[in-house]
């Protein structure tokens, strides 16, 4: 699709939307993508990080024998993203959690008031028949920076 075809042009062919606000969040201190997409992307103030599992960063191995090591190791993902984008946890607006299992949902609750206080972030938590690498729980955010 060229330019003058595109529904982000107006009569004139000028972009409503442009990319120059975007920044890509990369850091060391959490895994790389284990695919085609970035850890997060900024836009102005906003950051929507992907989903992460639970992998060593160092070693891009999974980590945690029971759901709440997992849990604790997405959160420090999470966290290691949020710092590298100039945030941290409790900037975050909007929580999607995927489990694998749904009876750990209690114990995704208690390792989440670890990391998080009052007023908590919006979450939804879905479950799902599989997730990458095998891992029990997936979580994507959006976080927005002030």
């Amino acid at each position: 699709m060229d330019r003058t075809s595109s529904p982000f042009t107006t009569g004139t062919n000028q972009l409503l939307f442009t990319m120059q606000h975007r920044e890509i969040i990369s850091t060391d201190q959490s895994p790389k993508a284990i695919g085609t997409y970035s850890q997060a992307v900024r836009v102005d103030n906003t950051v929507y990080i992907s989903g992460q599992i639970p992998l060593d960063p160092n070693t891009m191995e999974m980590i945690g024998e029971s759901f709440a090591e997992a849990a604790h190791q997405t959160f420090k993902n999470l966290n290691a993203i949020c710092t590298a984008a100039g945030g941290r946890l409790c900037n975050i607006a909007k929580l999607n959690v995927y489990v694998t299992d749904l009876s750990q949902f209690p114990i995704l609750n208690e390792v989440m008031a670890e990391y998080f206080h009052p007023p908590y972030p919006a979450r939804a938590v879905v479950g799902v028949s599989a997730l990458p690498k095998d891992a029990p729980l997936e979580i994507e955010a959006v976080m927005v920076l002030d």
